[in-house]
């Protein structure tokens, strides 16, 4: 149900993720199509806030309609307008509870109706008691109906194996079409999960050609601070852009990789030179908000802010040390006046993190051999 549909809604300034699905609502006796919003604390969105058990009241009274009459007038907003003509729904009130459960608990990282069925299959193929059978088609028979066909995540053949393995030989399954289960069929199912455990184990051990998707070392925050002058052992902070490490860019000096940026930003001559040698990066910043920016500046900004980072960390190698100890952590960049450039606590684009980490990846190239100089 949840596919890739994250969104979220901020509660008491907390961000909460959810998911949507089409719906209609009835409101009137006119049939709206829209979205239910289902959130990770248990609230669905259904025009109104409410929880599982307010959600399942939605339901018996028809407000969620689970049922289209022939010929009810129905609309999407601003889009169109039509009446029910042999209108066929697939969900039932109860499927649809059942699947609202599913994704409040796939939200949070528990198992839904599916894993906790997957994971009584293999108590079952651990220990073949008729016990363990019965526990793991009633957790089967758990997992909605719609979502059944999907279970094993295998589209060929779709759900086929496990019907037939908690029906067992002689067994009946939820499909009335499959007949009596044969032991040849049985056997085959067997074969089935044999070799999707040795799948399992496969995909567990494989690293991606490219390697691993996600960072190996913990994130790194950048708080937002005013460093005045160098430091013998300035630690992280001298990744930050008005940390005082002078650069030349195109035969001009500037104090630090703020100077040059906030210079850089503006038009005009003479206050470009009184940005570049103002005494802190503070009063850079302010120098330049006081004049109007570069005509396609917002264009091009990450290009020089690319460009004046490269200058820093080639120009000081004991700092470009202290990036690259960093190894392939996230670098979360705080910039109280820029949630352009800082992330600012999940508020932001921080794009000053993510250029850190590309001059980053530069320099571990270079280092390696895998990049020219």
């Amino acid at each position: 149900m949840m596919g890739n549909r994250i969104i979220y809604r901020v509660a008491d300034g907390v961000r909460i993720p959810g998911t949507w699905r089409h719906a209609f609502i009835r409101n009137g006796g006119h049939y709206f199509l829209t979205d239910l919003f289902i959130y990770a604390d248990g609230l669905i969105d259904c025009w109104g806030l409410v929880n599982v058990e307010e959600f399942k009241e939605k339901l018996r009274t028809g407000w969620v309609a689970t049922s289209l009459p022939e010929g009810g007038d129905a609309s999407a907003h601003e889009l169109a307008d039509w009446k029910f003509g042999e209108p066929e729904s697939w969900i039932t009130p109860e499927l649809l509870v059942a699947e609202v459960r599913d994704t409040i608990d796939t939200l949070n990282g528990r198992p839904d109706s599916t894993g906790r069925c997957l994971a009584a299959v293999d108590i079952f193929l651990a220990d073949r008691t008729e016990e363990n059978r019965a526990a793991a088609r009633e957790a089967f028979l758990a997992i909605p109906e719609t979502q059944r066909r999907y279970a094993l995540g295998d589209m060929d053949s779709k759900d086929w194996p496990l019907r037939i393995l908690v029906a067992g030989p002689g067994g009946r399954t939820y499909l009335s079409f499959d007949g009596t289960v044969t032991q040849k069929d049985y056997d085959s199912a067997l074969r089935y999960f044999a070799e999707r455990d040795r799948w399992r184990a496969e995909a567990a051990t494989q690293v991606p050609a490219d390697g691993p998707t996600t960072s190996h070392a913990p994130a790194l925050k950048l708080y937002h601070s005013f460093p005045a002058k160098p430091s013998d052992d300035p630690g992280k902070l001298a990744l930050r852009h008005d940390y005082p490490a002078p650069i030349t860019v195109e035969g001009t000096a500037y104090p630090s990789v703020a100077h040059a940026y906030w210079a850089l930003s503006v038009d005009d001559p003479e206050t470009r030179r009184a940005i570049a040698t103002a005494e802190t990066a503070t009063a850079a910043g302010t120098l330049a908000a006081e004049a109007p920016r570069r005509e396609e500046w917002e264009h091009a900004r990450t290009a020089v802010m690319t460009h004046l980072l490269r200058a820093k960390y080639a120009q000081h190698p004991e700092l470009a040390d202290i990036l690259v100890a960093t190894e392939d952590a996230t670098l979360i960049y705080d910039d109280m006046k820029s949630s352009f450039w800082g992330d600012n606590a999940g508020r932001g684009r921080n794009w000053s993190g993510r250029l850190l980490e590309l001059v980053r990846s530069e320099l571990r190239g270079r280092r390696a051999g895998i990049l020219g100089a």
